[in-house]
């Protein structure tokens, strides 16, 4: 500090003690995370610490950040399991609609070289019962004379038991048993026939008729689907 001796002017006494009195800006302070609100480097607004989301400092912090977003994943996961569990299972059928899918059929009333029509969801089935000599006809058809080519075999499970959906494979009339040049169907729309395996054999259709799934239990028993 600058010495004052009585000769100095009064006014370069007071500038001295000025000089004297102000902090040195240019010495370097040590960096504090916390700066001190009374001092000259800091701030006095101290919002920002009390405000933080958190405060401490260290691992702490860390691992509930890393918990908050695991627990916030660890929904949103379990929300879609459970949207997709619930779509899902609304697309699986209902008792009643498993119900509908199937019918049985009973086939001790139905004499030989009859025919007989039932439903099945909604559409017309025909149920013939063939004779020895409708089965040998069959069996002696040439399939190379046959638009669609289909050995009797392959369409029957048993050979007595003929089951074919009642739909012309043309425009989906309901063909007439018993009628045409072949002694099977009769499309009577469009002058298709069909034999008595339900083959295509003279007219515009382009198919066999279709053989719908089903399956015999025992003798006396059809079930469709």
């Amino acid at each position: 500090r600058p010495s004052a001796d009585p000769g100095t002017p009064m006014a370069l006494r007071h500038l001295a003690r000025s000089v004297a009195r102000t902090p040195m800006m240019g010495v370097a302070r040590p960096f504090s995370a916390k700066a001190d609100p009374g001092s000259i480097l800091g701030s006095n607004d101290g919002g920002f610490q009390k405000d933080r989301a958190f405060a401490s400092s260290g691992e702490s912090g860390r691992e509930f950040t890393y918990l908050l977003l695991g627990g916030t994943r660890f929904v949103y996961a379990s929300a879609i399991r459970l949207g997709v569990i619930q779509f899902v299972s609304s697309m699986s059928a209902s008792k009643d609609v498993l119900a509908l899918a199937s019918a049985e059929f009973g086939l001790d009333e139905i004499s030989e070289g009859q025919t007989i029509t039932v439903k099945w969801r909604g559409k017309p089935v025909f149920i013939k019962r063939r004779t020895p000599e409708m089965i040998a006809a069959e069996d002696a058809v040439n399939i190379a004379e046959l638009r669609d080519q289909e050995t009797d075999a392959v369409r029957v499970q048993n050979p007595e038991w003929l089951v074919v959906m009642a739909i012309c494979t043309h425009l989906g009339c309901v063909p007439i048993s018993g009628a045409g040049d072949y002694g099977g169907w009769f499309c009577p729309c469009h002058g298709s026939h069909y034999d008595g395996s339900g083959r295509i054999r003279k007219g515009p259709a382009p198919l066999n008729l279709e053989i719908p799934p089903y399956k015999f239990e025992g003798d006396s028993k059809v079930i469709l689907g």
